[in-house]
């Protein structure tokens, strides 16, 4: 082992040589102890996640193990979940997941900037409260909801004469509509963190400079707020490219959606022995979830560092 000497020349210093620094020493025992920690949360993904997965690309690129030679791998039910009615299906859900999860964040932020500046504090509590409530109420139980209020019988719609004036539960807009009820919510939970990050010395700063409250806005609070924003707009597009119970208790097959005919592939509603083109189905579904995590991975590490 050898000795370094000191400014004075007599005096050895000590030297480690090749022993671990107790610091480093440290971070290597808490950095095992991290894995270990998460080592069951990883063995319940891979087993619950990771299975079901491997199941779906494996039956999605393979013929069904009933016919004649048993199963071997094929693209025909790939080639096959993207045309015909099967891609119009797919485009039908990308767009009312757009459509709805646009108008959801534009709908969500004044909702949350009012929730965040509110002085009552139980005001602030019950509609938080109320908004994790409605941001998981769904299914069965809200179509019916809309469907005795604004069906075609619904209370709403025969007391202003609806129908004469075009309206339709049963389309598009409507399942549009039916959408924003949970999604508005859950923007509002996305977004209070975020707005509750801007300082208010910002906007005082701004006022002082001489920039009125749309100057402050469009060039200081929205370009910070826009990676949660973005990130926000990505996660209710997942939430409802992924919403089935409601569409099919309400509208069925009348909008042409991915869900429906996954559904209507595995129960042989319109042709028989679909089975392994449903599983090429959730596959593309898996591809457009994957698509919209990794959008949404970098825009909350961007959104966090602004407001850290």
């Amino acid at each position: 082992m050898s000795a370094v000497q000191t400014a004075g020349g007599d005096t050895p210093a000590r030297s480690y040589g090749s022993k671990a620094r107790p610091g480093a020493v440290r971070w290597r025992v808490r950095s095992v102890a991290g894995w270990l920690g998460a080592a069951p949360l990883l063995a319940f993904a891979a087993v619950v996640f990771g299975l079901v997965l491997g199941t779906m690309v494996y039956g999605a690129l393979t013929t069904p193990e009933s016919e004649p030679g048993g199963a071997r791998l094929t693209g025909a039910n790939m080639s096959a979940s993207l045309h015909g009615p099967y891609l119009t299906s797919l485009i039908g859900s990308v767009k009312l997941s757009a459509v709805s999860a646009l108008i959801a964040t534009v709908a969500g932020l004044p909702i949350a900037h009012a929730v965040v500046t509110s002085r009552f504090r139980a005001l602030r509590e019950a509609v938080l409260a109320g908004s994790g409530v409605l941001a998981n109420f769904g299914g069965v139980p809200l179509a019916f909801a809309f469907v005795a209020t604004l069906g075609n019988a619904g209370v709403l719609t025969s007391r202003f004469h609806l129908l004469g004036h075009g309206w339709s539960l049963y389309g598009f807009w409507g399942l549009t509509l039916v959408y924003l009820y949970f999604l508005i919510p859950l923007m509002v939970l996305t977004l209070t963190p975020a707005l509750e990050g801007l300082r208010r010395q910002w906007q005082e700063a701004a006022r002082n400079n001489g920039a009125n409250t749309f100057r402050y806005w469009t060039h200081i609070a929205l370009p910070i707020l826009m990676p949660s924003l973005l990130g926000g707009f990505v996660l209710l597009f997942g939430s409802a490219f992924s919403a089935y119970a409601t569409a099919a208790a309400m509208v069925g097959s009348s909008v042409p959606l991915v869900t429906m005919q996954i559904a209507d592939a595995l129960s042989g509603n319109v042709l028989v022995g679909q089975g392994n083109v449903a599983l090429a189905l959730g596959v593309d579904m898996v591809l457009v979830a994957g698509l919209v995590v990794a959008v949404q991975v970098p825009l909350q590490r961007r959104s966090a560092k602004w407001l850290a």
